[in-house]
């Protein structure tokens, strides 16, 4: 990683990655970066259409996809894989469809084999010294017959887990839109943000939502689903633009036809007018003026809140943000949940809520459902076979989607609880804590090593606490068989870490000396067991239960942290 980012210019800002693979072959370029031993993160393959735009590409493909590696790693803060991400830059000018699509898979087969190259054969110059353990996934234009035929390479290579190497598998895997897992995470910040920002109950109280993303897509068509579920006439959804238009009503956006196109898999410019009010209106990107709608909808439409679920990274920025607020300077939504990546840069982030009070919850932290599918995923593959997972499929995707809203849930709350407590922007106090948990993990990981086995072995039940139940049901008598060690001490790490970091906030973690933080972790686990018993006892003691509720709630609430004797 130092030959790409000198340790001079490694900082807090841009850390140093845990590792660079740099691949070169007929055709393509690509690199792989990432930010801990074992991580995960998607492929990519860009195909740019001229040389002029294939050598901008070429100049920038390393941040490209360091940024995104980054990204991931504080997305990743509450799983065992940090954060990675491969951009294939590939060479297709002047191909024809079928000539470049050859391109592509070819390109694909040529990177994955030459990745299982460094990490499963014996006889290469190896400095490092350990087994690697890395997991892909799909991106921008990786297809199934990719993701297919790179899990039967890494079979055929003696990759030791070769199921878990590439997620979402059509069969074995958990399909992210089918099962809407990123939107059920963003629906869980928009919740809880509601009640914070707008000071509503969206359970009780009306409030109105514009939208990017068509509801032909993943996560913005999953979102007008959950939000219908959960909200039914409470919420408003008043716009939605997406590639090929928008539509727009003041009255809310009719609720039967926008799940019709949902169902049926169709753009916003298939909106039905006659289901529009008086006032409404669809514009479609086939003249002038309907491009010029769609662009500025995000922007026009006055609403509670304002998602983000689809459309170009970089849409609004320090250049243009000010189209986001209204001729008074207040914002047309005082609140941003990005389901969608980079749809705000981090400086447009910054001046909205600057200059507006625009509250942002912000894309690593509103979308991470993904990501932790995704993870769940790769244990599944490591701790059963295909047969056994599909025979189980829908229990354990309902326990995925109960974990991933439960996280969801802790995280939001904490993040409005540091929000509203210490201040500073939402984007910041969210990369604080992704910081505070990588921090915390990566010191566990390394104290982990030093101990001995039954030691280790005593805070077993931390990973299988984290797994959905059915899954370690099946499996966990098998986990030592089954997955690798260092998956075990990273899953051990983070899922500690993680607990820690929600239960007593980012202060708590930053004020402990780096070097004691691990040990300090590990009694605090101690201490919860003790808090545990003393909660036990206290369940039969001769005292009203108005008296045992309140020592209860004292005691989760700051028991564990007070007898450590650390503040």
């Amino acid at each position: 990683p130092s030959v790409m980012v000198s340790a001079s210019e490694a900082d807090e800002e841009k850390p140093l990655p845990f590792g660079t693979l740099f691949v070169h072959g007929k055709r393509f370029d690509a690199f792989h970066v990432r930010f801990r031993d074992i991580s995960r993160g998607g492929m990519r393959l860009v195909t740019p259409h001229s040389a002029e735009q294939y050598a901008l590409e070429s100049t920038r493909q390393y941040d490209e996809c360091y940024g995104l590696a980054f990204a991931q790693q504080l997305k990743n803060k509450d799983i065992p894989e940090g954060g990675s991400k491969a951009v294939n830059l590939i060479d297709t000018i002047g191909l024809s469809d079928s000539g470049k699509n050859f391109v592509m898979r070819k390109c694909v087969k040529a990177f994955t084999d030459t990745i299982l190259d460094l990490i499963v054969e014996d006889d290469i110059v190896d400095l490092y010294g350990q087994k690697e353990v890395l997991y892909l996934g799909p991106d921008e234009q990786v297809i199934p017959e990719d993701i297919e035929w790179i899990v039967k390479r890494a079979a055929v290579r003696g990759y030791g887990t070769p199921a878990a190497f590439m997620s979402s598998k059509p069969r074995a895997g958990i399909n992210h839109k089918e099962y809407g897992v990123t939107s059920e995470g963003v629906n869980v910040y928009l919740d809880v943000a509601i009640r914070h920002v707008l000071g509503l109950n969206p359970s009780e109280d009306s409030f109105t939502v514009k939208m990017t993303g068509g509801p032909d897509g993943d996560v913005a068509g999953n979102e007008m689903k959950i939000l219908f579920r959960e909200y039914g006439d409470n919420v408003k959804i008043i716009g939605v633009a997406d590639h090929s238009g928008c539509a727009e009503d003041p009255t809310g956006l009719n609720r039967e036809e926008l799940l019709r196109l949902v169902h049926d898999g169709l753009s916003i410019a298939n909106f039905d007018g006659s289901k529009l009010s008086h006032d409404g209106v669809v514009h479609t990107c086939d003249t002038p003026d309907g491009v010029k709608a769609r662009n500025s909808m995000h922007n026009r439409l006055e609403a509670d809140a304002f998602l983000p679920c689809g459309g170009r990274p970089n849409t609004i920025d320090i250049t243009n943000y000010q189209h986001f607020l209204k001729p008074d300077g207040t914002p047309s939504s005082p609140l941003i949940v990005e389901g969608a990546n980079l749809f705000v840069t981090a400086e447009a982030r910054q001046a909205l809520f600057d200059d507006a009070g625009v509250v942002i919850v912000k894309d690593s932290s509103a979308n991470k459902g993904g990501v932790i599918t995704s993870s769940y995923e790769i244990c599944a593959a490591m701790l059963l076979s295909e047969d056994e997972f599909f025979a189980s499929k829908e229990q354990i995707v309902d326990e995925v989607l109960d974990k991933l809203r439960e996280l969801a849930y802790m995280e939001a709350n904490m993040l409005f609880r540091e929000f509203e407590n210490f201040g500073g922007s939402l984007p910041k106090v969210s990369q604080i804590i992704s910081e505070c948990i990588n921090v915390a993990t990566d010191a566990l990981t390394a104290q982990l090593a030093t101990l001995t086995k039954q030691d280790r072995e005593a805070l077993l039940p931390l990973f299988r606490q984290h797994l959905p139940k059915t899954l370690a049901d099946l499996s966990f008598d098998h986990v030592h068989e089954r997955v690798p060690d260092q998956y075990i001490q990273s899953a051990i790490s983070s899922c500690l870490a993680s607990k820690m970091v929600y239960k007593e906030g980012t202060k708590f973690i930053g004020a402990q000396p780096k070097e004691k933080l691990a040990a300090i972790a590990l009694k605090y686990i101690e201490k919860e067991k003790e808090i545990a018993l003393l909660k036990e006892a206290l369940a039969d003691a001769d005292m009203p239960e108005d008296k045992k509720q309140t020592i209860v709630d004292l005691l989760e609430a700051g028991g564990a942290r007070t007898s450590l004797g650390v503040y």
